[in-house]
């Protein structure tokens, strides 16, 4: 048996609370074209805000709340980074990474803080026996459906506004806009601080429903976020802003799936520090698949192309 019931309802639970890190990506990657690498550092900020505050008493609503605004805020230094202090977008996002170490640190004053999951925004439902079947609880991923589901709505209905077609008109030619008096500065800080508030929350409810937050959990994010909108948008394709978040979402789910089928299938012989590895192994796949079949269905085109041209039909002979 590759993977138990278990195994497959706790990877649909971890990759509907990655799919919000996903759709984060997704705004900086695939809209802004921005490489942003302050993920790996917000979504610790989310992580560590949301503990740090359940520790001292906040509803767990507040907290996960206020984890979002911190790794917004750290969004928005990033896009002012870039876009006034005219620091290319890949380095600006590594110097923001690099500083929010030392603010997650000094946030958490400790590399690891602990929580108790029952305090957390989803704690009365993780653990609960309600909706079981086959020996498993349902109820909390039926919540995390619901509230993905809303999250995606919200998004999607966030990008049919003019701000949100500001933003992606800025991602496909910054030249563009500014030419019709567009302030392409701000939407840019806008569409990056979004980003990095979704991976921010989904970094606080992933502290929430493991029991901790570590200052090195963030590690990787971004690998694991354009991991699920390459296999999302290789499943679904990018036909629309609606269909291609509802990808990323999938393709996060997906992922995790994926992940715990090979960490669970006893003849591969993997360990969790094979991780990583993992991670990179699916990216590739993902990434040269695609490739592959549209380079050999190119060719196979041109073939047919000259046949053509030289009179012949294939499979049909010659005149």
């Amino acid at each position: 048996m590759i993977m138990s019931l278990t195994s497959f309802n706790g990877a649909i639970e971890l990759g509907l609370i990655y799919a919000l890190m996903a759709l984060g990506v997704y705004i900086t990657y695939r809209i802004l074209d921005f490489p942003d690498l302050t993920v790996d550092g917000s979504f610790t900020t989310g992580a560590g805000i949301s503990v740090i505050m359940i520790g001292q008493g906040y509803p767990a609503l507040i907290a996960t709340l206020a984890g979002m605004a911190g790794g917004m805020i750290a969004g928005a230094c990033t896009g002012l980074l870039h876009t006034k202090g005219k620091i290319n977008g890949l380095l600006a996002g590594i110097l923001m990474m690099i500083a929010l170490y030392s603010i997650n640190l000094r946030i958490m004053d400790k590399p690891n803080l602990p929580v108790k999951v029952q305090e957390g925004l989803f704690g009365s439902i993780v653990r609960s026996e309600v909706f079981s079947l086959g020996g498993v609880s349902w109820l909390y991923a039926t919540v995390l459906v619901v509230v993905i589901l809303l999250v995606w709505q919200l998004l999607v209905a966030f990008f049919n506004t003019d701000m949100g077609l500001s933003l992606r008109a800025t991602g496909d030619n910054k030249r563009m806009i500014r030419s019709f008096g567009g302030n392409t500065d701000r939407t840019t800080i806008i569409g990056v601080s979004l980003s990095n508030g979704l991976v921010a929350l989904s970094g606080a409810l992933i502290a929430q429903d493991a029991g901790f937050a570590d200052i090195s959990m963030g590690i990787g994010m971004i690998v694991i976020g354009l991991a699920s909108v390459i296999i999302g948008e290789a499943i679904f394709g990018s036909r629309s802003i609606l269909v291609t978040t509802l990808a990323v979402i999938v393709g996060a789910v997906v992922y995790r799936v994926v992940i715990a089928a090979a960490l669970n299938a006893e003849f591969l012989k993997l360990e969790t520090s094979d991780l990583k590895l993992i991670t990179a192994a699916i990216v590739i796949v993902a990434l040269v698949v695609p490739t592959v079949s549209r380079s050999v269905k190119q060719k196979r085109q041109a073939r047919r192309r000259t046949a053509e041209l030289a009179g012949v039909v294939p499979g049909k002979g010659g005149l």
